[in-house]
């Protein structure tokens, strides 16, 4: 594992002929992952819409138009209900998404903390994203049984402020470093198609990249533009750029799991193929990332019929990625 990539090394790797990249992806993925099995993992808002971030892509913020409707936090039974059905559906792991530009140490964050033990009682990984932590909110999130956390880069450090400008670049960072220091598992990605340069997509990878340890999860996401937002746009990511961005990232972080993420709903099946051949094997599953429309359980599993590919268990090989402080 290499945590000392330089940005010359990684523009070599990813600017390769495709095949050849591809190629190169696919056998450091069976070097190093069971190829054949994907990790399927759910993705519930349980706080929706209203939030004060600038973000260009996001419908939840609440300066956009977008038609979203603002909801206070989902009741802990109904968060249980979702997650036993995802359990039933074959997910391992279950996510709750909040739309705030902050954890606050409030009766909300209380009522976090009593669904992530709940979903944890039912043996699936607990997944939470709800933007910035602290230290100290971290620690509780994994005394209260957090498998993982999920905090975006979204784009390179150069072209950052083109995206957002309600927080920086650093903010991102002290979160994940507060994330791993609690000694809970680190996903953390980015979206292509904000109008990105390809150096700017280097740029992502290379922070991903060279952090102290690499994240366990790099989502991979391609911009579905929305309607009311700023980059609503912007034409559909083409599916080479979603294999180049997924084979560099194999590559580059070996023992990563690469989640191909939001737009695969507009990804025919055989798109989606290139993309775990590429080195993806994560998925999220069910109808909805948030607010944005994906692929039904029923038209996954028929993709994993075909391609012979097999959920991932939950907890699968923790040990190894026990932070010790």
């Amino acid at each position: 594992m290499r945590n000392n990539w330089t940005k010359q090394e990684i523009a070599e790797i990813y600017h390769q002929p495709l095949m050849e990249l591809m190629y190169q992806a696919a056998t450091i993925h069976r070097e190093h992952q069971h190829t054949g099995e994907v990790q399927v993992c759910t993705l519930l808002s349980v706080k929706t819409g209203g939030c004060p971030e600038d973000c260009a892509y996001c419908p939840q913020a609440a300066r956009y138009q977008t038609g979203v409707k603002a909801h206070k936090l989902m009741d802990k039974t109904e968060v249980l209900q979702k997650a036993e059905e995802a359990k039933n559906n074959g997910s391992t792991r279950f996510c709750m998404g909040a739309a705030w530009r902050e954890v606050r140490n409030n009766k909300d964050f209380d009522k976090v903390l009593d669904m992530v033990k709940g979903v944890n009682q039912m043996g699936l990984e607990v997944c939470c994203t709800m933007g910035m932590l602290t230290e100290e909110q971290a620690q509780k999130l994994k005394e209260a049984g957090l498998h993982a956390y999920n905090h975006n880069l979204d784009t390179s450090e150069e072209y950052y402020e083109e995206i957002i400008t309600t927080r920086n670049f650093d903010d991102r960072l002290q979160t994940i470093g507060n994330v791993r220091k609690a000694g809970i598992s680190v996903c953390s990605g980015g979206i292509i198609g904000l109008g990105e340069s390809h150096d700017e997509r280097i740029g992502m990878l290379y922070t991903l990249a060279t952090l102290p340890e690499h994240p366990e999860s790099v989502p991979v996401n391609a911009l579905v533009a929305v309607e009311g937002t700023p980059l609503e746009h912007m034409n559909r990511v083409a599916v080479w750029d979603m294999v180049r961005m997924i084979a560099t990232a194999r590559i580059l972080m070996p023992k990563t799991m690469i989640r191909l993420s939001a737009g695969r709903l507009d990804m025919p099946m055989s798109e989606q193929a290139l993309c775990f051949m590429a080195g993806a094997n994560s998925i999220f599953a069910g109808d909805k990332l948030l607010t944005t429309p994906n692929p039904s359980f029923t038209d996954d599993m028929e993709m994993f019929e075909i391609l012979g590919l097999q959920p991932r268990k939950a907890f699968k090989e923790t040990s190894a990625h026990v932070h010790v402080n």
